[in-house]
């Protein structure tokens, strides 16, 4: 089984500049449905929605792709 948030996690400090802030929870697990929230620094919120929201929406595919391996479906929540 694929660990949904440490995924995130590393993906996600990989293109912020202070990675010793960001941070992920799950939220909850209701049967198929889990829902990961993604805390990053304030100054790397626009880092991590990008133009038009490209790198959030893509940081948010892989993670659905992954789940879908385990027949999970993931909701990712950026705060």
């Amino acid at each position: 089984m694929i660990s949904y948030t440490k995924l995130l996690e590393d993906m996600t400090k990989a293109i912020v500049e202070h990675p010793d802030e960001v941070n992920v929870s799950q939220d909850g697990e209701e049967g198929e449905d889990i829902v990961l929230t993604l805390n990053v620094a304030e100054s790397d919120m626009g880092m991590v929605i990008g133009k038009h929201g490209n790198i959030a929406k893509a940081l948010r595919t892989v993670v659905k792709a992954a789940g879908k391996l385990d027949d999970k479906k993931i909701t990712v929540e950026i705060k």
